[in-house]
């Protein structure tokens, strides 16, 4: 009876899993207006996954547009693309391909592994296990718990000091499908630990500084890409009165909140929340660095993809006070990024180098006094998109480790 009850157990949660066979990743390149209005017509039609720029709000003349179609709608897209005489491509062939094409590092080990896309009760039980064999370098703190109920966990890296040290604060996996993010956290740890004592720059960083490290944001969100929906991207948070759930993270904090590039639908992939920090993740991070904000010196986010680095201001395009110091930085962590395998990447003010976007962590950190606020964009630029292959975790893990480093030395020398 018990075991017929698991298999019952098994199968309902098989069929909740959302699957991708026949749908499509394209990139329009609209190039009129006619073009721009058509794409917003078809996304108000039909149910259209925007991966970027984020919503149909957001797409303009003589820019990328990648969106997901599911299989049941291509007919219809093909026909109103030809119409329109739109140039267009076709990125992903077959989603459901390129899902499962993700493991591609060989069979699969069991435990936790770096070049691997883990689970969170693999990352959860990585982060217990690093900061009990690592107690002179490595501690934990939760910092509150998600919707559902998870711990968001925080490592702290750093020589521990009886004296409170200068800091860095970065998170990974902020929107749940973008899985590169909490593998680069989870490798940045790594590198610390290996290297501190033999490397002079970052034992430098350790022994005079600290770096909190949040390897999941959007625990819940990042659980149900791997349960249920590899597409997903808001937090999993309910509200009565709607049928649709989740925020977007990344919309939800209170620096120019959904003003622009940011929807008031709940429906929407970019909901801003039904108020600044309405999301119980949003809200533990922000009063995490508001309690600690004369310590935290510099604020990292790690997203993809689009092999970017941005910094203030997304909700404006105003300029940031430290807008040139900021840009140089960019540009020296860029070159440092390109210098191991050529990726090239782009820096600049959010706004104007992808899209105005209101309600980001970074803006609202800079605003808070934290100056140097950056948003990794890892890889690529749309080929494999959010389903970047487990073979290609290595290689982007291993150029950022020098992007990164290039932005903490600089602050080390630099603390105001």
């Amino acid at each position: 009876m018990k075991l017929l009850l698991l298999f019952g157990l098994v199968a309902v949660a098989l069929a909740d899993v959302t699957r991708f066979e026949g749908d499509k990743v394209f990139r329009l390149k609209p190039s009129l207006d006619a073009h721009v209005t058509l794409i917003k017509d078809l996304a108000q039609n039909i149910e259209l996954d925007f991966w970027s720029p984020d919503s149909d709000a957001l797409v303009t003349i003589d820019i990328d547009v990648d969106i997901h179609v599911p299989a049941r709608y291509l007919d219809m897209v093909y026909t109103t693309l030809e119409q329109s005489g739109m140039e267009y491509e076709i990125l992903i062939e077959d989603v459901q391909s390129a899902v499962d094409g993700q493991a591609d590092s060989g069979p699969s080990p069991r435990a936790h592994s770096y070049t691997k896309y883990n689970t969170w009760s693999e990352i959860e039980a990585w982060i217990n296990s690093i900061a009990s064999s690592n107690p002179s370098l490595v501690s934990k703190q939760v910092i509150g718990n998600t919707y559902e109920g998870r711990s968001m966990t925080l490592l702290k890296l750093g020589k521990s000091s009886t004296s409170t040290k200068p800091a860095i604060f970065m998170d990974c996996g902020i929107h749940a499908r973008e899985w590169i993010a909490p593998a680069f956290c989870q490798w940045f740890v790594k590198e610390a630990l290996a290297t501190y004592g033999s490397d002079s720059e970052m034992t430098n960083l350790l022994n005079n500084m600290d770096v909190y490290v949040l390897p999941v944001f959007n625990v819940d969100g990042y659980v149900f890409t791997h349960t249920n929906n590899r597409m997903w991207r808001k937090t999993r948070s309910k509200k009565s009165g709607s049928s649709c759930i989740g925020a977007d993270p990344n919309r939800n904090f209170d620096a120019g909140w959904c003003t622009i590039g940011a929807s008031s639908n709940p429906c929407s992939d970019t909901f801003c929340g039904h108020t600044p920090e309405s999301e119980i993740e949003a809200k533990n991070v922000a009063d995490f660095i508001r309690k600690n904000k004369s310590a935290i010196k510099a604020y990292i986010t790690v997203h993809s993809y689009s092999q970017l680095l941005l910094f203030p201001y997304s909700y404006s395009y105003n300029l940031a006070a430290d807008h040139s110091e900021l840009m140089s930085v960019a540009r020296g962590a860029t070159a440092a990024l390109t210098s191991l395998y050529g990726t090239r990447y782009t820096s600049g003010p959010g706004a104007t180098t992808i899209y105005p976007a209101a309600g980001g962590s970074d803006d609202w950190a800079y605003d808070l006094g934290i100056k140097y606020s950056y948003t990794f964009e890892l890889r690529d630029t749309g080929y494999y998109g959010f389903l970047l292959p487990e073979s290609q975790i290595k290689p982007t893990c291993e150029e950022t480790m020098l992007a990164v480093k290039y932005i903490a030395a600089y602050v080390q020398k630099n603390l105001y």
